[in-house]
């Protein structure tokens, strides 16, 4: 039997339903806490750890004290062996908390490590391995998806999903299931929190082979050769309606909409129009939840290049409670036809926290690609 080991950053994500587009650094955790953000990390593995725990009923588990894996396994009924080293009264947890954790697994013969974080997660990860196992075959990783930025190529595209990928590594017959390379990519909160984005590579993971469980590394802008955003922008401006408010999701390609009418915008937060007017720049859930109270609202969001994403990467503010206040028939997917293309025929994705949200989101949905020019793109999850 092979040997997980679980590693949870409780402190992952917080920011993003209060748009603050990450959670590196203390002072940025506790403005989270108060601006009352709800940790989810936690919530995220027990999805994960259920599956493996159905699939896998002798598994053996490693993992840390309390919020860091030792409370998920408990709320899931897998039994599991708590490494020394890391305390179990941990409430705020931090960078070297992880770093500690990745050395303990080294040395315990763990076979795949699960890890329930972000970008920033995944570099601490990294960063622990290549330090401590030199030029050895390093323990493959695999991230469950909890971060609010995650470029990252070693996340599994859901929760659900990177239980089952787990479940498929255990399971193998093979003592060395296929493992390949995968991209750790990591921003500058400091510069995205102004509406810059610089990503760097910071390393490689090695990751279960997965191809279509495993997300792909988040892609640029890259020259279009059809239509350009302002077409886009065109077309929807074109069907706005009175009275309606119009949630604008992060992006460039939602960017121009904003542009068009000569208003201001967060190129990487969330604003709000209503009849041409800016009623709110860079909104958290909560401004979200309060203009729509009893209102007629749609949300226009993009497709995240290379990845595929429309729903629960960057623009958690959108919250499966504001989704299902507006309603699917409500969204507006834009992108353009070179984003479409790029992703080979792929699906676009979902992955908001409701796994139930995700289901009732799959299907087939319309995604304006130009000025009176739309595809039909199937959404999974």
């Amino acid at each position: 039997m092979k040997k997980l080991g679980l590693i949870v950053n409780p402190n992952a994500g917080v920011g993003g339903r209060v748009g603050l587009k990450g959670t590196d650094g203390e002072s940025i955790y506790r403005k989270a806490i108060t601006l009352g953000a709800r940790p989810e990390a936690q919530a995220r593995a027990l999805d994960a750890l259920k599956v493996i725990g159905r699939e896998v009923p002798a598994l053996e588990l490693l993992t840390c004290a309390g919020p860091m894996g030792e409370i998920v396994a408990q709320n899931s009924g897998v039994s599991c062996d708590v490494i020394e080293g890391v305390p179990a009264d941990l409430r705020e947890t931090n960078a070297a908390d992880t770093r500690r954790a990745t050395m303990e697994m080294c040395g315990s013969g763990v076979d795949l490590l699960l890890f329930a974080g972000g970008d920033g997660t995944a570099r601490d990860i990294s960063d622990t391995l290549a330090s401590t196992v030199g030029s050895s075959d390093p323990m493959p990783v695999l991230g469950i998806p909890a971060g609010v930025k995650m470029h990252s190529g070693v996340f599994a595209l859901t929760p659900r999903r990177a239980g089952e990928i787990v479940v498929r590594f255990l399971n193998s017959e093979s003592e060395a299931p296929e493992v390949a390379d995968a991209e750790v990519m990591d921003i500058d909160e400091e510069a995205f929190r102004t509406g810059r984005l610089a990503a760097s590579l910071y390393g490689y993971l090695k990751t279960p082979l997965d191809s279509t469980g495993v997300q792909s590394t988040k892609s640029g802008a890259l020259p279009d050769d059809g239509e350009t955003p302002d077409d886009i922008a065109r077309q929807v401006i074109e069907g706005m309606t009175e009275d309606t408010l119009y949630i604008i999701g992060p992006g460039t390609t939602t960017s121009a909409i904003p542009g068009a009418l000569e208003l201001p915008n967060t190129l990487l937060g969330v604003d709000v129009i209503l009849n041409g007017e800016l009623m709110v720049s860079d909104a958290t859930e909560s401004d979200l939840l309060s203009l729509t109270e009893n209102k007629n609202a749609k949300i226009v969001v993009s497709v995240i290049g290379g990845q595929g994403y429309i729903f629960g990467r960057g623009n958690q503010q959108i919250s499966p409670r504001l989704i299902r206040r507006v309603g699917r028939d409500n969204i507006i997917v834009v992108a353009t036809r070179r984003k479409l293309l790029d992703l080979g025929g792929r699906p676009l994705l979902v992955d908001t926290g409701d796994s139930h949200l995700d289901d009732e989101l799959s299907g087939y949905i319309k995604v304006v690609t130009g000025y009176r020019e739309s595809h039909v793109r199937r959404v999974a999850c």
